[in-house]
């Protein structure tokens, strides 16, 4: 009877890292609902430490335009809703969008932030991979249930 107590509870325990999830699953390259204002754009989420973070890495429209009003037509885009003078300036591309999302154990990147460049604003955040493998980004004031959530695509690259 110990024997079988011993087995039983060793596969328990070697099982409770896989029944939590994988912290890493996130991490890749996430396309960015493309109805949004901006355009299509392309994140990359990575590591440091036991926190995820997130940047751009490509845009569908990384230059002004000539319908632009804000920018000159060929120079490349700008932060510049930011609230911050000082940084009103910085390019769009390899801005970081999602900083300091924890992994909670239980399928959820919590305790995060994003930044929307579209407003200047930045938002409590909390991310989900959903059944259908999307990217559930859930940007919101206060408590979660006042928000709007986002779904992003895997992109497969070739390090992938």
């Amino acid at each position: 009877m110990k024997r079988i107590l011993a087995a039983v509870g060793i596969v328990f325990f070697a099982a409770v890292p896989l029944l939590a999830g994988d912290g890493d699953a996130i991490l890749g390259v996430w396309a960015t609902d493309p109805e949004g204002e901006g355009g299509q754009a392309h994140i990359e989420i990575y590591a440091v430490g036991d926190l995820y973070s997130g940047k751009i890495m490509w845009l569908e429209e990384p230059l002004y335009t000539s319908e632009d009003e804000d920018g000159e037509e060929g120079e490349p885009k700008v932060d510049k809703n930011n609230p911050d003078p000082a940084l009103q300036s910085r390019p769009i591309m390899g801005l970081e969008l999602l900083k300091g999302f924890k992994f909670d154990g239980k399928g959820a990147w919590k305790k995060g932030t994003i930044y929307d460049p579209d407003n200047g604003k930045t938002y409590k955040c909390k991310v989900r991979i959903g059944d259908d493998g999307e990217l559930n980004v859930r940007g919101f004031i206060g408590f979660s249930m006042i928000g709007r959530t986002s779904l992003w695509t895997r992109v497969e690259t070739d390090n992938e």
